[in-house]
């Protein structure tokens, strides 16, 4: 009985020996899924001012202090195109950004990036893939966040606001940047001109989460400067003091909770906007 005893230990010990340990995910301090709009209304000229802008925001030093600014000094991005119900990718898969040559090497991915599709705008089925890629990045964080980009409304497949509301319900941040187009040189009006402006539609139908915030480019010129201050912003901005972030115009708006009032205005610094709610030029 004790040589059986023995064996079937010493088999016990070599098949421990055998199973590789589990090993605890990388903590960073943001997982940012960071979700491109590639429907048919971005023409060639627009769809590389997006590249570029994402690009030069992602390697800008301004981005780079703020991630050495949290406790882990490192985040996580992964990045998506998305245009139809059934046309979103994964341009670029989970990295972690922690310096200059992961940023510089990041933003030269997306900048050289072709482009995906170029159809309708399912901003409801972007942010679906989008929740897909947080649930399987291989690292872990406090805050979860996807920064949708785009310049006009939900104009096929299923209602956005059903798979935000998801989203936000698994505890993620969703976010957004749209591109203001003019009525006058618009090719479909209601499209990217809705009733209220499409900054209202996105903030109506789009963000979610407490301390969601819609950030708007003028025009797809000042794309860059929008990008810059939304990154800024996202990695800055700590969960708790998130609730005092509602929405933030790159030229205009800014605003603050009241309660949060000091911590706001030091945000505001960071990220460019002046105490009366104007981004400096």
């Amino acid at each position: 009985m004790m040589r059986i005893f023995r064996c079937v230990l010493a088999s016990a010990t070599l098949l421990a020996s055998q199973i590789p340990l589990a090993r605890a995910a990388e903590q960073t301090d943001l997982l940012l899924v960071l979700a491109m709009d590639v429907s048919r209304s971005m023409d060639r000229a627009k769809f590389l001012l997006q590249r570029q802008g994402y690009a030069a925001a992602i390697s800008n030093p301004q981005v780079l202090n703020a991630i050495e600014s949290g406790p882990h000094q490192k985040i996580a991005l992964c990045f998506i195109d998305w245009s139809g119900p059934f046309q979103q990718k994964l341009v670029i898969d989970w990295t972690i950004i922690d310096g200059t040559a992961a940023a510089s090497r990041f933003g030269d991915l997306v900048a050289q990036a072709p482009r995906s599709f170029s159809n309708s705008t399912s901003i409801g089925s972007g942010i679906d893939f989008a929740t897909a890629q947080l649930a399987r990045a291989p690292f872990e964080a406090e805050r979860l966040a996807i920064d949708v980009s785009g310049d006009g409304t939900n104009n096929a497949g299923p209602d956005v606001r059903f798979f935000r509301d998801q989203a936000v319900a698994k505890g993620i941040l969703v976010n957004g940047l749209v591109i203001l187009t003019d009525i006058e040189s618009a090719p479909n009006p209601r499209h990217t001109n809705p009733p209220g402006g499409i900054e209202k539609y996105y903030r109506d139908n789009v963000i979610g989460g407490a301390g969601s915030f819609v950030m708007v480019a003028e025009d797809y010129n000042s794309f860059g400067r929008a990008m810059l201050k939304k990154l800024i912003a996202e990695i800055a901005t700590r969960h708790e003091r998130q609730r005092s972030v509602s929405t933030m115009n790159v030229q205009t708006r800014t605003t603050s909770s009241l309660s949060s009032r000091t911590w706001m205005l030091s945000a505001q610094a960071r990220i460019g906007i002046t105490a009366k709610g104007n981004a400096e030029q």
